[in-house]
């Protein structure tokens, strides 16, 4: 099991270096207001992004998914690993329960993680400097939050970080498993790192697409508040204020961002974790039932401690 949360490290910070900007992006199209928006698409907010704000702009609120994504990340391979290993069989429902127990408790460290990272990527829009910082960085973010609002305020939206994470890293890790053995990764194969990318790329397009409205009301709930007026009393009256004022498209918003990110970001964390489980895990046999076992097998890797944060 330590192999697999030093594989999730690994992969983890690798993941995070390619996607931050493209997340930046998401959040801020998630949240703008519908009445005076800033930005008119995801290509229009990374122009804006980089003329108001620099490019340094792009990578507001890094800190917080650098240091808690490659927890999270150990965390989601270890737990998946484990639990494939106590479910027993190698099956495409097994790797879709296994990913969704990873999915449900690496929420304690997501939650707050991305409450602190959509925090500061909210804060000094359109300003190259910003006049006034309410958070010099993430952990003062989270410190000043608990200060204010106690456990409550940084667990804010927990509950719509849980829906949207135990069916999305179900998907992500069944939709991995599937395609890993309908394109036949195995290490003698000179496509298998491509192969590889490509799995990986599309685990994660599958996984956001399974929950992305729910990614939508959890980000503004968390950046409700940010200039000390809180709009929503709660999930339901999120999702009918969203609705009414801007139907459902609102579901939709920073879609195209989210994908652009997902492919290249999931792509790299996968096939990082792969290879690095290949190397590390060369010459030892496959512990779960139903696992092919040429040489090193893919399998052997993949489910007792395959591949996973969005």
């Amino acid at each position: 099991m330590a192999l697999d949360f030093a594989a999730g490290c690994v992969g983890g910070a690798a993941g995070v270096l390619v996607g931050h900007p493209f997340d930046t992006v998401k959040v801020r199209l998630q949240v703008q207001n519908v009445d005076k928006p800033l930005y008119r698409g995801t290509f229009h907010c990374f122009q804006s992004i980089i003329r108001q704000e620099s490019a340094l702009g792009l990578y507001k609120g890094l800190g917080s998914p650098l240091m808690g994504l490659t927890f999270i990340n150990a965390i989601v391979f270890g737990v998946q690993g484990n639990a494939m290993r106590k479910l027993g069989r190698d099956t495409p429902l097994n790797q879709f329960l296994a990913g969704a127990s990873a999915g449900a408790i690496q929420c304690v460290i997501c939650c707050p993680m991305e409450l602190a990272k959509t925090r500061m990527q909210m804060q000094g829009t359109g300003e190259k400097k910003s006049k006034r910082k309410l958070y010099k960085n993430s952990l003062d973010c989270l410190v000043r939050i608990y200060r204010r609002e106690g456990l409550r305020g940084i667990n804010r939206g927990m509950v719509t970080t849980l829906l949207r994470e135990t069916p999305g890293f179900g998907v992500y890790f069944l939709t991995y498993d599937v395609l890993t053995r309908h394109l036949g990764c195995e290490p003698e194969d000179s496509y298998m790192i491509p192969k590889l990318l490509f799995a990986g790329g599309m685990s994660g397009i599958a996984s956001w697409l399974s929950t992305y409205p729910v990614d939508v009301i959890k980000s503004r709930l968390q950046a409700d508040g940010v200039g000390g007026v809180n709009k929503y009393s709660g999930i339901m009256d999120c999702v009918r204020q969203s609705l009414q004022k801007e139907g459902w498209r609102v579901f939709t918003r920073g879609l195209t961002s989210t994908l652009l990110r997902a492919f290249p970001v999931n792509a790299t964390t996968f096939a990082t974790v792969t290879l690095f489980l290949m190397y590390m895990r060369e010459g030892e046999e496959c512990p779960i039932p139903d696992c092919e076992p040429p040489s090193v097998p893919l399998q052997s890797l993949q489910p007792q401690s395959q591949p996973s944060s969005m």
